[in-house]
């Protein structure tokens, strides 16, 4: 390993290729945000981090696909015979797989996702080291770990809707009306989400589940008071409330 060989991967032609891969990356991470903080608003698992790493992940490996020429200090025509693009095709696979394996579901909660993107987006890291773009594979490192680290904080500012599951279970015999239930909600600044209405029959006891979807940020009755009405409804035998990132 020589001098000049470690050299041509910091040279003048390779640190602006990199430079314009880094802008590439900055401008798919603002709008992979802009669409994940959609999501976010409505309550939903995958917000501003998840969405901004994975768009942003995926810029850098196509991005670095319009760049051959510069691949590994520029040596690519030295590579004979192989072709690394294949090697980045079985990675991504791959980690897809990895990832699947930490997002959680336990009813309407989902988590992980952000966990899944982040190990997807190391080895895109990973891919960027390899074929020597060392200053975008910084870059991105940097705004991944600025992403996980300052982002949750901004989307707490920023207005929201969260989102409450609730589980009804009512008396043998008792048939609760949806307009009633609605209308409730609706009392409690929260509206019944739309498609996550599922009812259940066993034993005669019907059974409620369903998300319900604050108003706007400051709206909504903490779950403290919801339990605390919910244990002196009518034709309410039983209940579960939790949080929910569906």
């Amino acid at each position: 390993m020589t001098r000049d060989l470690l050299g041509a991967y910091w040279s003048s032609a390779e640190l602006v290729t990199n430079g314009v891969i880094f802008l590439n990356l900055l401008g798919a991470l603002l709008l992979g945000m802009l669409v994940g903080y959609e999501r976010s608003y409505h309550g939903r698992a995958a917000g501003m981090r998840t969405y901004g790493l994975v768009c942003m992940a995926s810029a850098a490996l196509t991005v670095i696909g319009g760049y051959p020429e510069f691949w590994f200090g520029g040596q690519m025509t030295a590579l004979v015979g192989t072709d690394p693009t294949r090697v980045v095709q079985g990675i991504v696979t791959g980690i897809g797989f990895l990832g699947a394996g930490v997002i959680m579901r336990e009813g309407f909660n989902i988590s992980g996702l952000t966990t899944a993107a982040s190990i997807w987006a190391s080895s895109v890291i990973g891919i960027l080291v390899g074929v020597g773009f060392y200053a975008a594979a910084m870059g991105l490192a940097l705004m991944c770990a600025v992403v996980m680290i300052y982002l949750s904080r901004i989307e707490a500012w920023l207005p929201s809707r969260h989102a409450i599951a609730i589980t009804l279970r009512f008396k043998p015999g008792y048939e609760p009306s949806e307009d009633k239930l609605r209308a409730m909600a609706s009392e409690r600044g929260y509206e019944i989400a739309g498609g996550s209405l599922m009812i259940a029959l066993e034993g005669g006891r019907m059974e409620w589940r369903f998300v319900a979807l604050a108003h706007s940020k400051h709206s909504g009755a903490p779950l403290g008071k919801l339990a605390a009405e919910m244990a002196h409804y009518e034709g309410v035998d039983g209940f579960q409330l939790t949080h929910a990132r569906n």
